[in-house]
């Protein structure tokens, strides 16, 4: 159930001084203390204002679902969209007063939906053929819900430079990024932070100083996009520099919008010097902060708090889960002492959209575009000569993973040169979604694409047999430890360590087991290739994602290997392009069960 808009009288109750209503300026109480012949009471003023915010909405406008075809449903009761958070948002301002409330975003924002795609790919909001693009309906949408200010998240640069460029322009407030700096200068290449004033009747005004921050594993994500071009240092380093830079102006709040989760925890292992889920340590070292809001890790975090090691003073952190599930409202009450508000006490909650209506102008605004990617997505491409479910893909070799190692397989082979086509070529992806289904009879692009739901490009890299061995040893990291003998419930297999389905890779090209039996890193058992034994010099040319290529979830060998092929087509469209070209999407033409499941050597499944 969502919270009832709250009530703007019991929310301003405590912006009154102690007492009588002398807090707002023009009140009778000064006059009437004068008339009774005593001096106004000096008690210190005080007021309230609030912080709304929303993280990783990943281009979800309504809430729809682009790749069922259909309204969203997860079977948790959530709903997707900015429509319906803007209504809440709207709720806000109505109860606590438009001057009270301040809306930020914590990034990634324009990645993640065939909508997403269509406006950076199909009709770019860049233009293409000499043609200004259109509007972005994410920048149409949040302009419209008076945003004040977005940091930038990683998937903010998987289109480019040029398409976020374009999406800045676009957008009527400030998309920050302290830790995103100029390759070449080492200045900020967006702006680091903005300063908002609360009014005051009769008072000065507060300041709230907003610094947002992103996240340093851009250098490796989207490495093709960045590299020359931007760094991005750690938000604990670029934080020291720019806390103490918002209290000089004068800011009476200093406020927090990470791309960094609250954990401390870091998929990319030493990959690079700099956490990736780093706001709890923002928090922690970093004295002079109020309160973060936080994204990226896609978790619902209403409220938590941590102590900063240097002050003591408490920093209130909140995350609202992802995709428009959740608003987080921070409240804060503060007090002018001696010409100076003094922030006194400060909480923070998360509001569910869930059972409010889409906000009518979003709808008005945005359904002609939202229907030119429906129509987009449900362009048929071909047909399929069965089903081919990804229900079983994270602990099965299914035909629906072949397609995927299929097409990657093609594409490199296709660009080798002379002296690599003649190595072993081999194919590596995850299962991205456990939900995808590609239907018997007519394929279309969403079909696709909800197999597909990452914008990847393709690689081919280097490695050796024994670096091949790592490889895997460190996908099987993704299994929990079930001795021989233990039933294997599926429910409870999968995601040990915090390894998450898009971190595991599975092979296709050779053959092998994975004994779920043993202890971590000694579970590849009868690694082969071509029916022989996989030698530890051997090379391999390995077909594989970007993301993966350039470290992402931090595999081992990968990011430091030799390339032997590169391409800016990305692997969806590629798959799309494999479907017309042929017609029709038959297993027979792919399929191969090459790896399994065992325990002590017997087969799981």
């Amino acid at each position: 159930m969502p919270v009832p808009p709250l009530n703007r009288r019991e929310f301003v109750k405590k912006s009154a001084v102690t007492g009588a209503a002398v807090a707002v300026a023009g009140t009778a109480a000064a006059p009437a203390a004068e008339a009774a012949g005593r001096k106004p009471d000096k008690a210190p003023r005080t007021w309230s204002f609030s912080v709304l915010g929303t993280t990783d909405l990943h281009s979800h406008v309504f809430d729809w679902d682009y790749y069922r075809d259909a309204a969203y449903s997860d079977g948790k009761g959530n709903s997707v969209g900015v429509a319906r958070v803007a209504t809440l948002v709207e709720q806000q301002r109505a109860a606590k007063g438009e001057d009270r409330v301040l809306l930020v975003d914590a990034g990634d924002i324009i990645q993640g939906t065939s909508l997403a795609y269509y406006f950076a790919r199909v009709d770019p909001i860049t233009g293409a053929d000499g043609e200004k693009g259109p509007r972005h309906p994410m920048a149409v949408a949040m302009n419209h819900m008076r945003y004040d200010a977005a940091a930038l998240g990683n998937h903010e640069f998987n289109y480019g430079i040029e398409v976020l460029r374009r999406f800045e322009r676009q957008c009527h407030f400030p998309l920050l990024g302290a830790n995103a700096l100029d390759a070449t200068t080492l200045r900020p290449a967006f702006p680091p932070y903005t300063v908002k004033k609360i009014r005051v009747p009769g008072a000065p005004d507060i300041k709230v100083g907003i610094l947002g921050l992103t996240n340093p594993g851009i250098a490796l994500w989207d490495k093709d996009n960045v590299s020359g071009r931007m760094v991005f240092p750690g938000l604990v380093e670029q934080a020291r520099k720019y806390v103490p830079r918002l209290r000089a102006l004068g800011c009476d709040v200093v406020f927090l919008t990470d791309h960094s989760g609250l954990d401390g925890s870091t998929s990319y292992g030493d990959a690079l010097p700099y956490v990736e889920n780093a706001s709890n340590l923002v928090a922690e070292q970093v004295p002079g902060i109020d309160a973060i809001l936080v994204g990226h890790t896609h978790v619902e975090v209403p409220s938590y708090t941590v102590r900063n090691e240097q002050t003591g003073e408490d920093v209130l952190l909140s995350e609202p889960y992802c995709w428009g599930y959740r608003l987080t409202v921070f409240d804060f009450e503060l007090e002018l002492r001696h010409g100076q508000w003094k922030v006194t006490g400060k909480k923070a909650q998360t509001l569910d959209p869930a059972k409010v209506e889409e906000d009518p102008e979003i709808v008005r605004l945005l359904t002609a575009d939202h229907e030119l990617v429906v129509k987009y997505v449900n362009t048929a491409v071909g047909t399929c000569t069965q089903d081919l479910s990804a229900a079983d893909s994270c602990w099965k070799d299914v035909p629906i993973m072949d397609f995927i190692h299929e097409v990657q397989t093609k594409a490199v082979a296709a660009g080798l040169s002379a002296a690599d086509a003649a190595l072993p070529l081999i194919s590596v992806a995850a299962p991205f979604s456990r939900t995808a289904d590609i239907p018997e009879g007519s394929v279309t692009i969403k079909d696709i694409a909800g197999l597909y739901i990452y914008d990847n490009t393709l690689y081919g890299k280097k490695l050796t047999g024994a670096q091949l061995r790592d490889y895997l040893e460190y996908a099987a990291r993704y299994y929990h430890q079930v001795p021989s003998g233990t039933a294997v419930d599926t429910a409870t297999l999968t995601n040990a360590n915090s390894f998450w389905d898009y971190m595991y890779d599975t092979a296709a090209g050779v053959s092998y087991d994975i004994d779920i039996a043993r202890p971590e890193g000694s579970r590849i058992r009868n690694l082969t290739y071509g029916g022989a034994a996989v030698s530890d010099d051997q090379v391999f040319v390995v077909a594989v994602n970007n993301y993966r290529a350039n470290g992402g979830s931090g595999y081992p060998h990968i990011a430091s290997a030799d390339i032997a092929y590169s391409s800016t087509n990305e692997i969806r469209q590629l798959m799309i392009d494999y479907v017309t070209a042929k017609g029709e999407l038959n297993p027979a033409d792919f399929a191969a069960a090459n790896w399994k499941l065992t325990q002590d050597g017997t087969a799981v499944f």
